[in-house]
């Protein structure tokens, strides 16, 4: 082989080096370009579809200020049931009584104006059921909530179809 054949080889081969090395740059190149490309396919349908998703449910749902405005613009209202003293009942001679202070709340004052009439049916339906209590029944707060449900039962029956909300206890005394 003559000189100029093996300098003709030599060029030949740096240039396929280099050709190879440039090939990996531009396969570098454009793997990471294939990748932004990639994520930007992937971003930017799921930016719009999650903004939209929130702006739809905004305007489907509302923004929840007016039906919070309509229950804070309508306080409750409350009736006052008159003191009841009773006799609990007790397997020992000693006597115990119950002094209860109710108030029964209610979201409109029509529900409230359907106990007059029948406020007697509600006392008598209270007065019974207190003094089957025993003391042990009144002790602890889990006592307490179980009287109050049940006197809120007893109410709610009393006035069907409407509904009180709550029996709250102004005063309560065991003696």
């Amino acid at each position: 082989m003559s000189e100029e054949e093996a300098a003709v080889e030599e060029a030949e081969s740096a240039d396929v080096e280099d050709g190879e090395e440039a090939g990996e740059d531009e396969g570098k190149k454009k793997k990471s370009g294939f990748g932004l490309k990639k994520i930007l396919i992937i971003a930017v349908p799921l930016v719009l579809l999650l903004g939209g998703g929130g702006y739809f449910a905004m305007g489907f749902l509302g923004s929840g200020s007016d039906g919070a405005e309509d229950e804070i613009a309508k306080p409750a209202v409350y009736y006052d049931l008159p003191d009841m003293v009773v006799n609990l009942s007790s397997t020992d001679r000693r006597a115990q009584y119950l002094k209860l202070k109710v108030s029964l709340e209610a979201k409109e004052q029509e529900t409230l104006a359907a106990l007059d009439p029948v406020m007697p049916r509600v006392m008598d339906m209270f007065q019974t059921y207190l003094r089957e209590l025993r003391t042990s029944d009144l002790n602890g707060s889990a006592g307490i909530f179980k009287l109050k449900e049940e006197l809120l039962r007893r109410v709610n029956i009393a006035i069907y179809p409407k509904q009180v909300d709550r029996v709250l206890f102004k005063e309560i005394v065991v003696q």
